[in-house]
């Protein structure tokens, strides 16, 4: 796997303070970007910029609830003042919900993880998309899982907010078909993360790959030299695939 340069380029990443989104984060600085780090953990993101800085790396740190969306758009207007730019956005938040029959879904569970796991990334691409667009190589990645198309029982609030959430990055894509913005979804697979643990809980973790190892992969859809778009990352077969589209 080629490690791009991405020296002198912002990255913000979601649910940045452990597993998934803290090593995606690492991977970044490591590659040259500056890390803006949001999460609802103060301690975990502080935790993450003494990682990054003990390796020479930088980051913003913004606590900030993913449901928050006034607080979404006060940090677009910040990165602009600041920055002018985003070039690369990770998607990376999200929650599990109940493992439980459809009819047995709390009405305000449901919405909260429809708002974590689909709105909160809506907002984003509506407060952030003017900022891709001005960098010369503005690259979004949204983290899906396998829940969107292998159906299972009791899996539906996590299911349908997935399924929901490909459909609204392949719309991104399509919108964006004409720009230097890149956009696809990155199916992590089976990580040893505390979701997984949540989820599978008779699951040995030392059969799965880290959160390191994972994060990994993420380098090669933030690539300025990137040109699929509107894909689907595996990291577990290292590849795109493409969805079928309407003749």
């Amino acid at each position: 796997m080629t490690t791009p340069d991405l020296k002198g380029r912002t990255a913000l990443v979601t649910g940045a303070s452990r597993g998934l989104g803290a090593a995606i984060a690492e991977h970044l600085a490591e590659a040259g970007a500056h890390i803006i780090a949001t999460a609802r953990t103060t301690g975990g993101l502080e935790a993450l910029d003494d990682r990054i800085k003990a390796k020479g790396g930088t980051a913003t740190l913004v606590p900030l609830n993913i449901t928050d969306y006034d607080g979404i758009d006060r940090l677009g207007g910040a990165l602009y003042e600041r920055f002018g730019k985003l070039d690369i956005l990770v998607g990376n938040a999200g929650m599990l919900g109940p493992l439980t029959p459809l009819g047995h879904v709390e009405p305000k569970t449901w919405d909260e993880v429809m708002a974590v796991n689909v709105t909160a990334n809506w907002r984003l691409i509506r407060s952030l998309d003017p900022l891709l667009r001005q960098s010369d190589a503005g690259r979004a990645v949204f983290v899906s899982s396998g829940a969107a198309t292998n159906i299972r029982a009791y899996w539906g609030p996590y299911a349908v907010t997935k399924a929901a959430l490909d459909a609204l990055v392949r719309t991104y894509s399509e919108e964006t078909q004409n720009t230097p913005v890149r956009v696809n979804l990155f199916n992590p697979g089976a990580t040893r993360t505390k979701m997984r643990k949540q989820a599978m809980p008779g699951e040995d973790p030392e059969t799965l790959p880290t959160p390191e190892e994972i994060g990994a992969h993420v380098l090669t859809l933030v690539d300025p030299a990137l040109q699929e778009t509107g894909m689907l990352y595996d990291a577990r077969q290292a590849r795109f695939l493409a969805f079928q589209r309407p003749a």
